[in-house]
């Protein structure tokens, strides 16, 4: 045997397990004909504000939905949290504001909303928004902005419209109510295959700094293929991901050939976790050099930018698992 050869055969084997063990996941998981495609808004339009945001503010905004998911809160309840947050601090837990007013919502002391202690607490503050949400006749049936006037009583009752859109996307995002469709797979490796993807949610216990990351990256849902397109209009597969991480300050690689060597290699699909990086050989590559990558999002749904003439979407692990030869994490 050559070095070469030797060489070859040392790199590919912890992959080639990893594809067999995918190959058995596939075997168990895989999808029915009836499941759906995840689309990005009602008539396939994407929020572009939403990549705006922070980790601490995407933090917040999970806080929010979180807390209405507990409580049981009917949709669209957190999409009204969201938009009086994004309204009233930009998803910022201020320790100022109008006369005394403070926090996400902005709440005042003098006016029966707590203490200031509670008020900066973003689990009180959204705990105490639904409450006094539920209590509003009708609201569900409501415009966002007429819902959130009804709880915030504000000076500018109209101002909570401009940011329905972005809190429909933070809402999907957060509590797995994304707009979905029938659709094809988006690429070449399960033709036909689709995701379930109505109950994705982010998983709890993801870190702030993968929250961020992937909900940038659900934020691009839509998008077109480009190659060696980075954003903001356009990915290539690649490109989504170095974006997406670029969103934290961390910078990988440009090409996905490069991008297999970053961070630290994951040899088990049990040992996935939300924001590791997928590789498959796609259509122009090789296991040692793959010409394609996704990111796991949790909950056996991945995202990727497919190929020339399809959008950013989502797709089950199991139609891309007989063919994974590297996982990498980046933090």
């Amino acid at each position: 045997m050559s070095t070469k050869t030797t060489l070859v055969a040392a790199i590919s084997a912890p992959l080639l397990v990893i594809a067999a063990i995918a190959s058995l996941a596939a075997a168990i998981a895989a999808p029915d004909d009836s499941t759906v495609l995840c689309a990005p808004a009602p008539g396939g339009s994407r929020v572009a504000g939403l990549s705006a945001l922070g980790t601490q503010q995407l933090a917040n905004a999970r806080i929010i939905a979180q807390v209405g998911m507990d409580m049981g809160v009917p949709m669209p309840g957190e999409t009204i949290a969201l938009a009086t947050a994004l309204q009233e601090s930009g998803l910022q837990n201020l320790t100022y504001g109008d006369r005394d007013s403070l926090g996400l919502f902005q709440q005042r002391p003098s006016q029966g909303w707590g203490t200031p202690a509670q008020i900066l607490d973003p689990v009180y503050a959204s705990g105490h928004f639904y409450r006094h949400l539920l209590m509003v006749p009708g609201w569900r049936s409501m415009p966002t902005t007429q819902a959130a006037q009804a709880v915030q009583r504000s000076a500018y009752p109209e101002a909570y419209a401009k940011w329905e859109r972005e809190a429909r996307a933070l809402a999907a995002a957060m509590t797995g109510s994304a707009v979905c469709t029938a659709g094809d797979s988006g690429d070449n490796t399960a033709e036909g295959a689709a995701v379930d993807a109505a109950h994705y949610r982010i998983p709890s216990g993801t870190p702030a700094p993968i929250a961020a990351v992937i909900t940038f990256a659900l934020a691009q849902l839509g998008r077109p293929y480009a190659y060696g397109a980075t954003g903001p209009n356009a990915y290539d597969c690649s490109g989504l991901m170095v974006a997406a991480y670029a969103r934290i300050g961390v910078h990988l690689p440009r090409a996905t050939y490069q991008q297999v060597n970053a961070g630290t290699p994951v040899y088990s699909l049990a040992q996935l976790k939300p924001g590791d990086l997928l590789f498959i050989p796609g259509t122009d590559g090789t296991p040692q050099a793959p010409g394609h990558v996704g990111m796991y999002l949790g909950n056996g749904t991945l995202i990727h930018a497919p190929q020339t003439g399809q959008t950013v979407r989502l797709s089950p692990l199991s139609q891309w698992a007989g063919s994974l030869v590297a996982i990498r994490r980046v933090l």
